[in-house]
């Protein structure tokens, strides 16, 4: 007769010798922060890439292959600031900062109401309302640059930067509209009634009420506005001269065929994106609310 000997079942959470087993969705949590860190890093080199070569000589940054431990010098920053003899990028810098201010903050003014009507006291067929802010992003933008250069050419507008800050504020508004509706449309409805029982106005519920409940969504909405008007360069391009130069077309002033100015054009691009990069920093976490705001219910 043979043996019979009883064999404890395995446990599903380990191995035949005991050791506990790793999770296939653990492995697939690995695998995936792997791949977030690979892409972080595809987005951060470049600028990495750019401070280090923003710290070069211009021959030393134009070298092939590159020299990655070249002497660091302050030379491309000076020769950007006007220490070379140049045109001084202060007025420039001003003009991206008021174009882009001035409208972020007029947007914001006509997007949350809009957005309010939209959502928490909706209209009828807003619907159709939200398909026409949608519509307005499918027109090329170069497809209407002439007739609003002829416009601004027969209203003596070209060249004024209030101007290109309400054309700022016009293309922004659709965008606004519908990032705060989303947010709006997650306010809870006691609280509007609850403001509306003790008396509270429309201004008053919007600026006591819901301003603090969808604080992240204007944050998050501000700076994407902020974003926009900052790198806009196309209109800045074509409808200003001297006076509105913005940033953006500031730095095209660099691209030539004459000298070399590869660390003097990193330089300036690292100072023109300091703004943004402070300002996204600032509000990094209202940033990440503001944009999770709604996603999931």
């Amino acid at each position: 007769m043979s043996a019979v000997t009883d064999v404890a079942p395995v446990p599903a959470t380990r191995t035949r010798e005991g050791a506990p087993r790793r999770h296939r969705r653990q492995r697939g949590g690995v695998v995936l922060g792997l791949v977030a860190w690979l892409i972080g890093l595809l987005f951060v080199v470049p600028v990495v890439w750019m401070l280090l070569t923003s710290f070069h000589s211009e021959p030393d940054a134009a070298s092939n292959p590159p020299k990655v431990f070249a002497p660091l010098t302050l030379q491309g920053y000076r020769e950007f600031f006007g220490a070379g003899g140049g045109a001084s990028p202060w007025p420039s810098l001003l003009n991206s900062l008021t174009a882009a201010v001035l409208s972020t903050v007029v947007v914001l003014l006509l997007a949350i109401p809009a957005a309010y009507a939209l959502s928490i006291r909706p209209v009828r067929k807003w619907t159709d309302v939200m398909f026409f802010f949608l519509s307005t992003k499918m027109l090329p933008v170069v497809a209407g640059l002439l007739p609003i250069y002829l416009f601004a050419q027969y209203s003596g507008l070209l060249d004024n930067i209030w101007f290109l800050a309400l054309l700022y504020t016009s293309m922004n508004l659709p965008i606004a509209v519908w990032m705060m509706r989303s947010f709006l449309a997650e306010v809870p409805v006691e609280i509007l009634e609850a403001a509306s029982v003790d008396g509270a106005g429309l201004v008053r519920t919007l600026r006591q009420v819901v301003a603090p409940v969808i604080l992240p969504g204007i944050a998050a909405t501000s700076l994407i506005c902020f974003i926009f008007s900052w790198n806009e360069l196309l209109f800045a391009r074509v409808l200003t001269g001297t006076r509105a130069e913005t940033a953006p077309v500031y730095l095209t002033g660099f691209v030539t065929s004459q000298g070399l100015f590869l660390a003097q054009v990193c330089a300036a691009s690292l100072v023109v994106s300091l703004p943004v990069l402070i300002a996204g920093f600032a509000a990094q976490d209202k940033l990440v609310q503001g944009l999770s705001l709604g996603a999931v219910k």
